[in-house]
């Protein structure tokens, strides 16, 4: 953790150590304390802007080459159409073949068909950041081509508040990813709770969409007579059983499953004045290095690829970061610890966001001159 300072809330002092504008300079630790459950009755909450682009620009101003990692990694496509094409396979065997191997389609579809959802999500993932081909119209493709084997449409949907999230990280109205005040009230602290929360993860993706009454976009409908004629068409060809499948290979995946535990190790509050924490275990090899959050929330351009480099090159300022390194003990502590639950988040005023916003300026007037 940074030294503590004292701040003014109307004009944040310097840090002590370095002058940098932002007092939470250089690792942009907070000084906030995290929320527990049956103590707090609410999220932390901080008092200046999420932490990323000024890292992004701190580490910049020392290691310039990052931003030869800046691109797209076409490899992104063959492994949409593989991963895709596994789950079609897949579908069509169950539905029409093994028709009485019941346990079988259910432990399949939670360890094979759960983690193919969870690769898709990383594809879909990268193309809404416009990582996985040249053009944004080509993204989109590829985004729709990942949610083929998705019964519900996603992809788009996922774009659009997936860069708000972005944009506004931790803004309370405006962030998306920020539970709502019913998931906060009702879980806490519950081990029970929580675990029943996780396995309905996928419909609070969706509630948290709606809650926020916003008119669909020309290409979320477009994703949804996608993913019906989809439907469909497996409806069709591989029968009720086939789709099924996919159905459960849906709710797996982004349920209580291991490489889904990446949705809590992403944001929530393991430690004092840290919000965004990443994995660096070894199923990153498996699912794209989705857990490399603090580098991809720094570096947005930086495709799955690149990530790693990110942090080898910058690794004074990501190895001193707290971290995960199982996705396993994620969820069992999450699920077991009654100091967790969904109101382990952070979050923060529009007027605080935009005030740090404005110190943005000094920062980069600070860096530049440290260049000189």
């Amino acid at each position: 953790m940074p030294p503590s300072t004292e701040t003014s809330k109307e004009s944040p002092i310097p840090s002590k150590e370095n002058n940098n504008p932002d007092y939470r300079s250089p690792l942009y630790i907070g000084e906030w304390k995290k929320s527990i459950p049956y103590v707090d009755e609410d999220i932390a909450v901080d008092d200046l802007d999420e932490p990323h682009m000024k890292r992004k620009i701190t580490i910049l101003r020392e290691y310039p080459e990052i931003e030869k990692l800046y691109g797209i990694d076409m490899t992104t496509i063959p492994i949409t159409i593989l991963a895709a094409s596994a789950q079609i396979i897949a579908s069509y065997i169950f539905g029409k073949i093994l028709i009485d191997w019941n346990w079988t389609m259910v432990i399949f579809s939670y360890i094979v068909g759960g983690s193919l959802t969870q690769v898709y999500g990383v594809i879909i993932h990268e193309a809404a950041h416009s990582l996985a081909a040249p053009t944004r119209f080509q993204n989109r493709i590829i985004g729709l081509l990942a949610n083929t084997a998705l019964p519900f449409p996603i992809a788009m949907s996922f774009r659009r508040y997936h860069l708000e999230h972005h944009a506004f990280q931790g803004v309370v109205g405006l962030d998306p990813d920020l539970p709502l005040e019913w998931e906060k009230k009702l879980v806490r602290g519950n081990s029970l709770f929580k675990f029943l929360w996780l396995n309905i993860y996928p419909v609070m993706y969706v509630i948290r969409g709606l809650v926020m009454k916003k008119t669909p976009q020309f290409w979320e409908y477009v994703n949804w007579v996608y993913t019906i004629i989809g439907n469909l068409i497996i409806y069709y060809f591989f029968g009720g059983r086939g789709l099924f499948y996919l159905f459960l290979s849906l709710w797996f995946g982004y349920g209580a499953h291991p490489a889904a535990a990446h949705f809590i190790q992403e944001h929530y509050t393991f430690d004092d004045g840290q919000e965004t924490y990443s994995y660096y275990g070894i199923l990153n090899i498996f699912f794209m290095n989705i857990g490399y959050h603090n580098e991809h929330h720094d570096f947005t351009k930086v495709p799955w690829s690149g990530l790693p480099k990110v942090r080898k090159i910058a690794s004074e300022y990501y190895d001193n970061l707290a971290f995960h390194t199982s996705w396993c003990m994620v969820l069992w502590n999450f699920v077991t610890k009654p100091q967790y639950g969904p109101q382990s988040r952070v979050g923060r005023t529009v007027n605080d966001h935009k005030r740090g916003r404005k110190m943005l300026v000094a920062v980069k007037k600070w860096v530049y001159n440290l260049k000189k």
